[in-house]
């Protein structure tokens, strides 16, 4: 017999509060055991392995963008066949449909993939997915910031 003050949804609240209980209790107690000794090392930026240099906003280019916003859309895509496989299999929708159902399934799955197909096709043509090929002169454009980076390098060597 249940407890009739508190249902099973009661004991996962009771569980979440204790465990945030528990957490906000062992990092109090943290804050007395650990060092806090802060210094300007300490508190400067760091960023694999050397002090940053210049403006951190910079533009991209806007083909890594478009690449990987066409590859999330591919991959949502396919996680909707996972549930129509599923759904696929099941006999007693076939009993219950007369044997229409396997059919009826295929050719909305094909329906499915050709409008993906032509998504895929529409992004090819449009050259979305070509990588974008860096000019030769490209050095000419960023030589102040490959010689300040040189110079660092130099000073550090």
């Amino acid at each position: 017999m249940q407890n009739p003050i508190i249902s099973e949804f009661g004991y996962v609240v009771l569980a979440i509060i204790a465990a945030l209980a528990v957490l906000g209790l062992i990092l109090f107690g943290i804050s007395f055991i650990r060092q806090n000794k802060p210094n300007f090392e300490k508190l400067s930026t760091y960023e694999s392995g050397e002090e940053p240099v210049g403006d951190a906003v910079i533009q991209f280019n806007a083909r890594y963008y478009i690449i990987a916003l066409v590859f999330l859309l591919f991959e949502v895509e396919v996680i909707f066949i996972f549930p129509w496989a599923t759904v696929f299999g099941q006999t007693q929708l076939n009993v219950a449909s007369n044997g229409s159902w396997y059919w009826f399934a295929t050719s909305e799955m094909l329906i499915f993939i050709g409008i993906l197909a032509l998504g895929l096709a529409y992004v090819w043509v449009k050259g979305h997915l070509d990588w974008a090929v860096l000019d030769k002169n490209i050095k000419e454009d960023f030589q102040d910031e490959l010689d300040e980076y040189k110079s660092i390098n130099e000073k550090y060597a």
